[in-house]
């Protein structure tokens, strides 16, 4: 999350759409060469997102100089990246930790059920949290199935998405906002509707979806996760260090000491320091207290958080100078786009407020995307909870709804298709899911629009 501080920042009106290829590169290197090449990218990803990095840090050093950019990259890593990362391990960590006991049946009702308990619970400790804690169980269920990968896909629209709408524990931009002054309770009241619309909505196209092909394929002959014994939890104490993961990011934005502490050069306020370095001690604490095999019969491991550790310190680095050109605003050369955010009396419109911050949620970190919005719009919060509310209803829906649109627009939906994978389930590929996406989320967004954001 952000530092008090001001720091270093890149002249986003001077720099040129050339600065934004390497981000580019980096997208379709995650779209096409597990399509093209999987093996390839299978074993070298890491080093094909650092090549990308460095095809942007290095030229735009030399032009900008080595101090600026260094203080911006380190700004970039300490402020957002790392915490983003150490948030991400502890909820991966402490969820991954809790073992649903015996055997669910994939029947269509009862995957909806738990769409809909995982939905419940993403407000609450975070979609992260909920798809780490639900995603396992939900594979166990349909293990026996032939054809599975919608199931994975409703629950990245759902859990990993839209369920995490309501409170700033839900999704990393209402946290940002949360810590800009807007009040915990202010997106239930203003977005609740929009959000229950769109669950409720999804819930029924998937129980349909499911239903047919639950009627039209046979099982497989040999259940993988035989019955054998009640259901229950293995690993429940793990829901203190759970709790104790959502209290600290609630400190974080609550607790204001107004100490800053430099940092290699970067001044972090002291209350993002206290809460990462606990963080970490959750999860070492969480290691310690899950009972001996619990994460053996989860079939934990740490694939998944590595290859979203790697592949999003490459999406921080080479979006920097996308963001800090959308923050330029008109003087940038995304100008057209911020343009586009107000209507023909120069107002901000909240229909275009929704489609843009989505659309580019959809590609970019939904975080920072947020900030930049939010800013555009004014960045007064006071104003934007009363005479703009349209406004930051429809910068909020848009964030954190679109992250829906690809396997990037949110880490947890690139978690859930790692693990997934790891599981031997087929997932759809980088445009497979945005097909799936078009067909489903797009039309759903357009009666959003319609209701409420005309």
């Amino acid at each position: 999350m952000n530092a008090p501080a001001m720091a270093a920042e890149l002249p986003g009106d001077s720099l040129g759409v050339r600065w934004a290829l390497p981000f580019a590169g980096m997208l379709l290197s995650i779209a096409v060469m597990p399509l093209l090449m999987p093996g390839v990218w299978h074993r070298h990803f890491g080093k094909i997102t650092a090549a990308w990095s460095l095809a942007l840090l290095l030229p735009l050093a030399g032009h900008l100089g080595v101090g600026l950019v260094g203080g911006v990259l380190a700004h970039t890593l300490l402020t957002e990246y790392l915490p983003f990362i150490v948030l991400l391990t502890a909820l991966f960590t402490t969820a991954g930790g809790i073992h649903v006991r015996g055997n669910l049946h994939g029947s269509p009702l009862t995957n909806t059920a738990l769409l809909a308990v995982g939905a419940a619970l993403a407000s609450v400790m975070g979609t992260t949290g909920a798809s780490m804690l639900m995603v396992r169980p939900l594979i166990r269920a349909n293990d026996n199935r032939r054809h599975v990968a919608h199931v994975m896909v409703f629950f990245i629209f759902i859990v990993s998405n839209a369920g995490g709408a309501l409170t700033p524990l839900g999704d990393p931009p209402l946290f940002l906002g949360f810590l800009k002054g807007v009040d915990f309770f202010w997106t239930l009241k203003h977005i609740g509707p929009q959000t229950l619309f769109l669950v409720l909505g999804l819930l029924a196209i998937f129980y349909l979806l499911d239903r047919y092909w639950f009627t039209h394929e046979a099982l497989l002959p040999l259940d993988p996760t035989p019955d054998n014994g009640r259901l229950g939890l293995d690993g429940a104490v793990n829901f203190l260090p759970l709790a104790a993961v959502v209290a600290l990011v609630l400190m974080s934005g609550l607790w204001k000491p107004g100490v800053a502490v430099s940092v290699a050069g970067v001044e972090m306020g002291l209350e993002q320091l206290v809460r990462d370095a606990l963080l970490l001690v959750v999860i070492g604490v969480s290691l310690w207290i899950t009972p001996a095999g619990v994460r053996a019969r989860n079939q934990f491991s740490w694939g998944p958080m590595l290859e979203v550790a790697k592949l999003f310190v490459g999406i921080f680095l080479t979006m920097m100078p996308v963001l800090a050109m959308l923050k330029a605003g008109v003087h940038g050369r995304f100008a057209g786009l911020v343009l586009a955010a107000s209507d023909a009396a120069g107002a901000p419109s909240p229909v275009a407020y929704f489609w843009l911050s989505g659309a580019l949620s959809s590609f970019l970190d939904n975080a920072p995307t947020y900030l930049v919005f939010f800013n555009l719009a004014g960045g007064d919060p006071a104003t934007l909870m009363t005479t703009l509310a349209p406004v930051l209803g429809a910068i909020s829906a848009g964030s954190v709804f679109m992250g829906a649109n690809t396997y990037i627009g949110n880490a947890p939906n690139f978690m859930v298709k790692a693990i997934a994978e790891e599981r031997g389930l087929r997932m759809p590929s980088f445009f497979g899911y945005m097909a799936w996406s078009a067909a489903v989320l797009l039309p759903m967004f357009a009666l959003i629009t319609l209701i409420w954001f005309r």
